[in-house]
């Protein structure tokens, strides 16, 4: 296994050329081979990810007859003379279209070219509307959080494109629709916050029930793209007509007038309030991509939805509270939110929610709005944080040519030659239930269809796609060379510029020989295979008690290193791992303790955020969520080195720094925080000490840099409260059981907990693995 490192860097090369990673890079050719290899075929897909250097061609693509259509790809047999071109997926031949006429062997159309895997398509049609961003904004909060939040927002008018619609909603106790269009005075449409109101009802209070086209209607051609005149231009305009409107809505907005008793929570209509959101939308706006942008300070305490009641003396539910039952309104508000995404998402509109309080606001119950629309979900203490506004502000990042990098409507189908079959998607994206011979049986996430909409996305979206074996026996031994599985991925998805592109990625991968393959478990790749898996678990813990989800990983890990791992039946010792899979069964360690599966010291709220950032970044920030990164600064050496992620790395003399994802962490050890307290760093002769305090803080920045959202920044010392943090996600290889004479020096920091180390894990594993009970 001496090339796996090469390897590595080519699957890694191929995630950052293609956005793709395989579990597996070679396929079992049978059913039987397939269902021993226990970790699923599976691929994570990144159909966005900007790509250097690839060629947009300006022209519709080549497909394969109906009910194929599959598109033309460097796969494909070509015959010159002939002008065919036989399609890898159906094998139907096909005329090549007219204008390729002068193609020959040295002259290639780039979607032929062998480089060219993935293509990129500018489509003749253009988009039906611009893209359109109502906010919906909470006003019962702190004056200074309100202004901040209105600030943030009169901001990103100008970082929107001057044909954008926008609109405002905004809620208290009552839910108000504002106007825009009507310059004499302020004027908006008040709706109750206590009563639920259904999109017809919506719609006659606006005054706009009398000309809502059909949905899904097709724009006629000739027809100018904007519904300039239709009936919800009132609330919905160009920015570069009302900036000055909406800016001063928004500047005037007050903190909800409602009086709030002391023992009390303020009334706050969140339900009402995106309930009338996609009602407005569902006039005129159907099949249009939109933005829905819910910026919420509090839990809904009124009307449809509310997850807690106005009373302060009853407290927000907690994990306990569901797990026991004990939940006067989760489920009718899940309900209700559920709904609500449901119909949002067949309207083709995206719902982003921006928390900002110390407490819960209810994301549990709303997490459906935004993992089924392909929203943000940012989570934060308050609109005044620096983690909140810059985040904010990086949901209007724009490309070299000055377009939003967001794309909208996206839909994404993949076809499959006869050996394989999709079992499902996880990620954030509905089924469109399309049915065709590229479905397999079974189910995996979200099944039984080969397309998906996400009706949003953008260049990090990423999605975990799984395929299964179709074929009972071995390939077709008529032909010469190795067999390939191959597999297309369409993204179909209005560009932001206002055409809608095709992107397109094909797929080959050798199918094994009948004959057992060693090349299957080496073209493992088991970062891909880690992360494919952790959105399972993540899946099956929404769903499943916390204890099986575990049991589970437990058990899929048991059943792949007796698989693949050499030893002598009963016989630990002599346990062996190949190189690729060697850092697997710790990613598992990690994913078992991480926030993602358990849910002790996590609000319900925090569990819904974190899970729902897992299931869209791709293999590599993945990776650092399941396993973040440690890396030790001391006088020995220069900048930072990567150390182990265990309780023997924090040292008395050393600066830690700690990437978890979503927190950056500089963690300084006992002597160095006493040194930087006495104020050594600002005396002459201590240059080198002040340098290393400074190198952690330098990188840390780097690693923020492109980060979303922006991960919290904490700095601690040995013996702080904020090292929990750390603690946290160390091995704990030392702790308060082991004493010094477990052979561990006793500088290692003690870890006060009842989990197993690594080691222990190891142990425990190979002892079960070699034993051949699963």
């Amino acid at each position: 296994m001496a090339d796996y490192e090469a390897l590595k860097d080519q699957w890694s090369d191929i995630e950052e050329t293609e956005g793709l990673r395989l579990s597996w890079n070679t396929f079992p050719s049978s059913r039987m081979e397939a269902s021993r290899l226990v970790v699923p075929i599976g691929a994570l897909y990144t159909p966005l990810k900007e790509k250097p250097e690839s060629p947009l061609l300006q022209y519709e693509p080549v497909t394969c007859k109906p009910p194929c259509r599959a598109v033309l790809n460097p796969f494909c047999q070509v015959d010159m003379r002939a002008r065919l071109w036989i399609c890898p997926f159906c094998l139907q031949r096909n005329p090549l279209p007219a204008h390729y006429k002068d193609i020959s062997a040295e002259q290639i159309p780039p979607e032929l070219h062998p480089g060219n895997t993935t293509i990129e398509y500018r489509l003749a049609r253009p988009a039906p509307s611009p893209p359109i961003f109502l906010f919906v904004v909470d006003t019962c909060q702190e004056e200074d959080s309100l202004k901040a939040l209105k600030d943030s927002i009169i901001m990103s008018l100008s970082l929107l494109p001057q044909y954008a619609l926008v609109g405002l909603i905004t809620y208290g106790t009552m839910a108000y629709v504002h106007e825009l269009g009507y310059t004499e005075c302020a004027k908006s449409y008040v709706f109750r916050g206590n009563k639920d109101y259904t999109s017809k009802q919506v719609q006659e209070m606006l005054g706009l029930g009398q000309i809502a086209p059909r949905p899904n209607a097709q724009p006629q051609p000739g027809r100018p793209p904007m519904p300039i005149g239709g009936p919800g231009a009132r609330f919905l305009l160009p920015v570069s007509q009302c900036e000055f409107q909406l800016t001063n809505a928004l500047e005037q907005l007050q903190k909800d007038p409602w009086p709030v008793a002391n023992d009390k929570r303020p009334l706050r209509c969140t339900g009402v309030a995106l309930s009338v959101a996609a009602g407005l939308l569902e006039t005129s706006f159907v099949n249009m991509g939109g933005r829905i942008m819910l910026f919420s300070g509090g839990p809904a305490t009124e009307g449809p939805g509310m997850v807690v009641g106005p009373e302060l003396r009853e407290p927000i539910r907690s994990h306990h509270d569901i797990d026991r039952d004990n939940i006067k309104y989760y489920k009718k508000a899940l309900k209700f939110y559920d709904n609500l995404a449901k119909r949002v998402a067949h309207n083709g509109h995206i719902v982003d929610i921006f928390a900002g309080c110390l407490d819960q606001v209810g994301l549990l119950e709303m997490k459906g709005l935004s993992n089924s629309t392909g929203g943000h979900m940012i989570l934060t203490d308050s609109f005044t944080s620096s983690m909140y506004k810059q985040s904010f502000a990086r949901v209007f990042n724009k490309d070299a040519d000055d377009n939003l990098l967001m794309g909208f409507n996206a839909n994404l189908e993949v076809l499959t030659t006869k050996e394989l079959k999709v079992t499902g998607l996880i990620g954030h994206a509905i089924s469109v239930n399309k049915k065709s011979a590229s479905v397999g049986e079974t189910e995996c996430g979200i099944g039984n269809t080969c397309a998906w909409k996400m009706c949003g996305i953008d260049p990090e979206a990423s999605y975990g796609i799984y395929f299964e074996i179709a074929s009972q026996g071995g390939p077709n031994q008529m032909q010469a060379g190795p067999q390939k599985g191959m597999m297309q991925f369409l993204t179909y998805y209005q560009h932001s510029a206002g055409q809608f592109h095709l992107r397109v990625t094909t797929v080959a991968r050798n199918l094994s020989s009948p004959s057992g393959d060693p090349a299957i478990a080496q073209s493992f790749d088991q970062e891909a295979a880690a992360v494919l898996m952790s959105r399972i678990a993540v899946f099956k813990a929404e769903v499943d008690d916390g204890p099986d989800v575990l049991r589970w990983v437990d058990r899929m890990l048991i059943r792949l290193c007796a698989r693949f791992a050499e030893y002598r039946k009963d016989d630990p010792s002599s346990f062996r791992l190949e190189k690729n899979f060697t850092l697997y069964p710790q990613f598992m360690f990690h994913l078992r303790r991480s926030q993602f599966l358990q849910v002790f010291n996590n609000s319900p709220d925090e569990t819904a955020f974190y899970r729902h950032v897992l299931n869209h970044e791709d293999v590599s920030n993945s990776l650092v969520m399941i396993q973040p990164t440690l890396d030790s600064y001391g006088f020995d050496h220069e900048g930072g080195q990567p150390v182990l992620l265990d309780s023997a790395s924090i040292q008395a003399e050393t600066v830690l720094l700690l990437d978890t994802f979503f927190h950056i962490l500089i963690f300084h050890g006992e002597t160095m925080a006493a040194w930087r307290k006495e104020g050594y760093h600002d005396q002459e002769g201590y240059e080198n000490f002040r340098e290393l305090l400074e190198a952690p803080k330098e990188d840390a920045k780097e690693l923020i840099q492109d980060r979303f959202p922006l991960p919290r920044f904490i700095v601690c010392d040995a013996g702080g409260s904020q090292a929990r943090f750390l603690l946290s996600k160390l091995n704990p290889s030392t702790t308060h059981t082991t004493g010094s004479y477990g052979g561990v020096a006793q500088t290692a920091q003690t870890i006060f907990t009842d989990d197993v180390s690594l080691q222990t894990f190891m142990d425990h594993l190979m002892k079960l693995a070699v034993s051949g009970t699963t």
